[in-house]
């Protein structure tokens, strides 16, 4: 059986739902269904540009329209007309904010020269490494932060890594990133990103920041929050072939 197209997948899923979703539950529910074994590094992407396609290219022939911000539906469904005017993706990001984690475990890298950030959009999407990311962070004690950082010149990665042998060593034990360099389907980091600045990108960034890093509970829902543009965790893999190796030894040692 061949595998369905995005836009076949998101059609069967909005039929099955009955109701408006938002472009990332559209994307997971696409992976719960196995309706797509390959999806790239951005599946949430992937799915907010086919919509956004088949609006400004189809018209009101287009099985899709848009209910609210990120949040789509069927035009059956829906019983109303599309609008003409093209959507582009960059419309649900959150200012210059292209991507980011949240309270990422230490434990879950190894802080080697170049340590690995791996993180993946949803479950059987492709894994991305953020070690070249520039951004801001946060190093957390549990829940409570206790540090803000940024890095320009230098990456991601290598800032953490700093703070793994500085005076802040054994103050955190997490931490969460905001990037601005965006992720590629095919699972790479963008180049950096031309000067583009605007108030309304500015602001949007800023309120962003705020609503993801103190996480206020009236603030918190989806739509409001950064969209698709989350990455998950993944702890490297190397850390399973150490975790093994130690407990080898110490079978060897009991012996």
């Amino acid at each position: 059986m061949a595998e369905v197209g995005w836009k076949g997948a998101i059609v069967k899923v909005l039929t099955a739902a009955g109701e408006p979703m938002h472009y990332v539950d559209i994307a997971e529910a696409i992976n719960a269904a196995g309706l797509k074994t390959k999806v790239g590094a951005t599946p949430a992407k992937s799915i907010a540009a086919t919509i956004s396609v088949s609006l400004q290219n189809d018209g009101e022939k287009s099985p899709f329209v848009k209910v609210s911000k990120g949040v789509f539906a069927l035009r059956q469904a829906a019983g109303a007309p599309a609008s003409k005017a093209p959507i582009p993706v960059e419309e649900d990001e959150a200012g210059f904010i292209n991507a980011f984690g949240m309270y990422w475990r230490r434990a879950n890298i190894i802080w080697k020269a170049t340590p690995k950030l791996l993180g993946q959009q949803q479950s059987g999407s492709q894994s991305v490494d953020f070690c070249q990311q520039k951004g801001v962070y946060l190093l957390h004690d549990g829940s409570k932060v206790v540090y803000v950082g940024r890095t320009t010149d230098q990456s991601l990665g290598a800032r953490l890594r700093q703070h793994t042998s500085d005076r802040l060593n054994g103050r955190w034990d997490r931490f969460s990133w905001f990037g601005i360099l965006s992720v590629k389907d095919n699972g790479s980091l963008s180049d950096v990103p031309p000067d583009e600045f605007s108030i309304e990108n500015l602001i949007a960034t800023m309120e962003a920041l705020l609503i993801e890093g103190l996480e206020p509970p009236q603030n918190r829902k989806r739509g409001d929050d950064f969209g698709g543009v989350e990455f998950l965790q993944v702890e490297d893999p190397e850390l399973q072939k150490i975790q093994v190796m130690q407990i080898m030894d110490e079978l060897k040692k009991k012996l």
